[in-house]
């Protein structure tokens, strides 16, 4: 639904009408979370799979919503439902996403076999420099963007990552890059910077020109310590272009957002960290205990929760929590709540977990005791992305009858 060029399902030459030709802003986010990248994979493959059924086997993703915002392995997610192919069509239909991860996850988190000394070895690791090279991944980018730049997506994309050199957030996004050259990276930086998690993943670093001969260096590492959640971030950015007065969006409500956010999953409650084990805890705990990095995972959780509890009030203040759909798993256990244990055991488990997560009923995080809780009355996750495939196809409908009109 982007006005950047992309194609509708209905007719492959025809550009999808803009939000101002319909009455709804729609919105996909995707949390970072290394190979559990593979949940949100198979539930937005899920809902592709309905708006298949309802307008054809050539409906992608990429058709139905104006942004598509993703941090980290959300963003990889984000930049293969959005490269063009040649035909400047998405190159990718989700179907294919949780191959890619089960093919190329096991290379990107190689596995060290190192036996009863595996801890101590691993701790050594992350003392002397970051856990994995990146080499494959990088490559692994390269190939699948194919030197596409963020304002070149099939529809508008937006990307966080943190500058630590200014020690302040960048936000890549095609809507930006129309106005500002010097942030219209190669997505494969974006991708790659983006997913440079601090202990895991070396940071990275690029510089852009503009026409004017103007540069600008970029020294970055993973988005999720600004934003592991980045659907309110997607919202501020429409909001920015309404401010800028883009013909393409009416003075915008939060009421016309249509948005879904999926996560990575969290590990279960079930007392991972407690107060006593945490107090005599010093610097090197704090940074890595037992293949787990509680600093890295605490201040990622509370930014994604954060974002989920503004969003979840901001809704329901509103009176359209209707048209927001968050689906996130809060129970994950052992292997599963990693972010780099890319075994083909795990990753199966993964995929198992999105396939359960569709079958259990839609939640909304309880604010107090951070949890969440079905709602009574609203089925499951899956008969939720039914009803929202179904606004989603409307809304293109609605779109193109308008733009036709003219």
């Amino acid at each position: 639904m982007a006005s950047n060029g992309t194609a509708s399902p209905a007719n492959a030459s025809a550009l999808a009408p803009p939000p101002s030709q319909g009455r709804l802003i729609t919105v996909l986010s995707i949390d970072g979370g290394g190979i559990r990248g593979l949940i949100p994979a198979t539930i937005i493959a899920c809902l592709e799979a309905k708006l298949q059924e309802l307008d054809g086997p050539e409906a992608r993703i990429a058709d139905y919503f104006d942004v598509i915002a993703g941090t980290s392995t959300g963003a990889l997610i984000t930049a293969m439902l959005a490269a063009p192919n040649e035909n400047k069509r998405p190159r990718f239909a989700v179907k294919d996403i949780s191959q890619f991860y089960i093919e190329n996850g096991p290379k990107i988190f190689p596995q060290r076999k190192i036996g009863f000394l595996k801890p101590v070895a691993n701790l050594l690791s992350v003392m002397r420099g970051p856990k994995y090279d990146g080499a494959f991944l990088h490559d692994k980018i390269k190939s699948l963007t194919h030197g596409v730049r963020i304002a070149d997506t099939v529809t508008n994309v937006v990307i966080p990552a943190f500058d630590v050199r200014c020690l302040q957030p960048v936000i890549f996004s095609t809507y930006e890059a129309q106005h500002e050259p010097l942030k219209n990276a190669h997505l494969s930086d974006i991708c790659i910077s983006t997913a440079a998690a601090p202990t895991y993943f070396p940071a990275h670093y690029f510089r852009t020109e503009g026409p004017d001969g103007k540069s600008r260096e970029f020294h970055l590492v993973d988005g999720d310590v600004a934003a592991n959640n980045p659907t309110m971030l997607a919202m501020s950015m429409l909001t920015k272009e309404v401010l800028r007065h883009n013909p393409d969006f009416r003075p915008v409500q939060y009421g016309n957002f249509l948005i879904i956010s999926v996560g990575t999953g969290s590990p279960e409650q079930a007392e991972m960290y407690t107060a006593p084990k945490c107090a005599k805890w010093g610097l090197l705990r704090w940074l890595y205990d037992g293949g787990f990095t509680p600093l890295i995972d605490i201040f990622s959780h509370a930014s994604a929760d954060m974002v989920d509890i503004h969003a979840q009030v901001l809704f329901e203040a509103l009176r359209c929590e209707k048209n927001y759909l968050r689906i996130q798993d809060d129970s994950l256990v052992g292997p599963t709540s990693s972010v780099d244990i890319a075994t083909k055991e795990n990753m199966e488990a993964l995929i198992g977990i999105g396939r359960e997560l569709l079958k259990k009923p839609v939640a909304r995080v309880n604010i107090d005791m951070g949890v969440y809780e079905s709602l009574p009355g609203e089925g499951t996750n899956e008969q939720a992305l039914e009803r929202f495939a179904r606004k989603l196809s409307d809304e293109l409908k609605q779109r193109q009858k308008n733009f036709n009109s003219y």
